[in-house]
């Protein structure tokens, strides 16, 4: 090579060298900040998708928060609930202690009162105190609101409905098979004729869905008289009697496939000459009349034996999903709506729809999904048990058992007041049941899947991000010795012009 201008090896092997320098500096950069890839120009495509994946890493991360901020929150609730529970068990101590009426003194019970009425109290103070940061959490707050409750519902609870921010949500029952009581018509034509007045019996098992009991019925009792007797024992046998027709029509107190009656004839002298006596079940919920018009003779009652009739629990379907049914309560339990209605005697009778509710907010909610949309997010209702609302309407409340009221442990029905507490005590171990399977079901496995789609991601995103330090490493060592080759090769070729100084002599 004889000129000198140019050098055209020195460029070559600038170029080699600062294509070198880029890459051990590239490697170096990787090495010292542990990811292969620290701007779009490392990997476009690369970059794109793990910061996607980034973007889904803290939002599973919120999620996991929040599913365990839900969590403290059930934790305070259930703390709460556990003493109210343990409170309702004294109550009931106390009432089955005042029932003793002969062996307590009236200051005795006075001294029981004094305990319902402080314990009511605490109850009211637990229910208004419970809170986390402030929100209360047992005095309703989160209880869902509703407008628009039809007359054919009872009773109703809620507890869980999604919601859109400002949307409602209608609640709406399709009846479609009657609920019915058990029933049997025992006609005795008027007054009841036997053979002879003095002699003559007629004796009855009588059972229904709470036990049962046996009657003696004599030569001219009448219908009235015969209802009368059986009535005196509803509570026992969970069998009521009205008259109409020709005789006495038995009918379970309860609607429902649990709930029946049935007749046996256990003795029956000198019926022989007995007229107008026989049994008929009724297979629907007609007046007493037409049950007679159209019932289904059995043989004489001489050779009857037993008859019995089970009711039937409604059927109903709730915004279009096949509804829990018993008696005449409905329940619907999906991943948008559970709801749980009493329905009225006409309402669970009558077949057609009924606009039973509108659910328009409420509830504590819970976004436990990595996405902020209703799919994600988790409602669940948390009523008031204040004394006043504990119980049911068809017992009474909890604040019955105060001072002065109906159920007081002095001179109040202690009856009801037990039905009173079991009512509550169901209530609270329900709500507590809810909140539990809400912790254990949703919350922990919402944590527990969130946990490994956080892992997967992670791994994901680090073998698209990270460096790969054994592949970094060779290839550092790998630059470190290009470039110092490069460095030599560009020494000897800017030396290498210096041959044509011989030429000069």
């Amino acid at each position: 090579m004889s000129r000198i201008n140019t050098n055209v090896n020195s460029l070559l092997a600038q170029r080699i060298l600062g294509q070198q320098n880029k890459s051990l500096n590239q490697s170096l950069e990787r090495l010292s900040t542990g990811f292969r890839i620290n701007r779009g120009a490392d990997d476009p495509a690369g970059l794109i998708a793990s910061e996607n994946l980034r973007s889904e890493k803290a939002s599973i991360t919120a999620a996991i928060g929040n599913a365990e901020r839900a969590d403290q929150v059930v934790n305070i609730a259930e703390g709460g609930l556990q003493e109210i529970n343990a409170l309702l068990l004294e109550v009931q101590g106390l009432v089955g202690a005042s029932a003793n009426d002969a062996g307590l003194s009236k200051e005795e019970k006075e001294a029981n009162q004094l305990q319902v009425d402080s314990i009511l109290q605490t109850i009211d103070r637990i229910a208004s105190a419970t809170s986390f940061q402030g929100t209360k959490l047992l005095n309703g707050t989160f209880d869902f609101t509703t407008s628009a409750q039809a007359t054919t519902v009872d009773a109703f609870q809620i507890n869980a409905a999604k919601l859109e921010t400002g949307d409602h949500r209608d609640v709406q029952v399709l009846v479609t098979n009657s609920a019915q009581h058990g029933a049997i018509f025992l006609s005795t034509d008027g007054a009841l004729s036997l053979d002879d007045v003095a002699t003559s019996r007629l004796t009855l098992e009588i059972g229904g869905a709470l036990g049962s009991r046996e009657f003696d019925f004599a030569s001219g009792q009448t219908a009235a008289q015969i209802a009368t007797d059986i009535n005196s024992f509803k509570s026992v046998t969970g069998v009521s009697a009205t008259t109409g027709g020709t005789g006495v029509q038995l009918t379970s107190t309860e609607f429902g496939e649990d709930n029946f009656v049935s007749v046996e004839v256990e003795a029956a002298a000198g019926l022989v000459g007995a007229t107008g006596l026989y049994f008929s079940s009724a297979t629907d919920e007609a007046t007493v009349s037409t049950v007679v018009a159209n019932q289904t003779l059995f043989t004489a009652a001489l050779t009857q034996g037993s008859i019995r009739d089970d009711g039937q629990d409604v059927g109903a379907v709730i915004n279009g999903i096949n509804a829990i049914t018993d008696g005449k309560d409905v329940r619907v339990v999906s991943d948008f709506l559970d709801v749980a209605l009493e329905l009225s005697d006409t309402g669970a009778t009558t077949i057609g729809a009924i606009s039973a509710l509108t659910i328009t907010g409420g509830g504590a909610k819970f976004n436990l999904g990595p996405n902020v949309d209703i799919q994600s997010q988790v409602s669940i209702g948390i009523s008031n048990v204040a004394a006043r609302n504990l119980g049911s309407f068809t017992n009474g409340f909890l604040d019955d058992l105060g001072s002065s009221k109906t159920a007081n442990m002095v001179d109040g029905s202690l009856e009801d007041a037990q039905k009173i507490v079991n009512d509550s005590i169901t209530q609270v171990s329900s709500l507590r049941g809810r909140l539990g399977a809400f912790q254990k079901n949703i919350v922990g496995a919402t944590i527990r899947s969130l946990g490994v789609a956080l892992e997967n991601t992670s791994a994901a995103e680090s073998s698209i991000r990270d460096t790969d330090f054994a592949t970094e490493t060779a290839q550092l060592t790998r630059s470190q010795i290009l470039v110092n080759a490069a460095t030599n090769v560009l020494a000897i070729s800017n030396s290498q012009p210096q041959s044509v100084l011989s030429l000069l002599g």
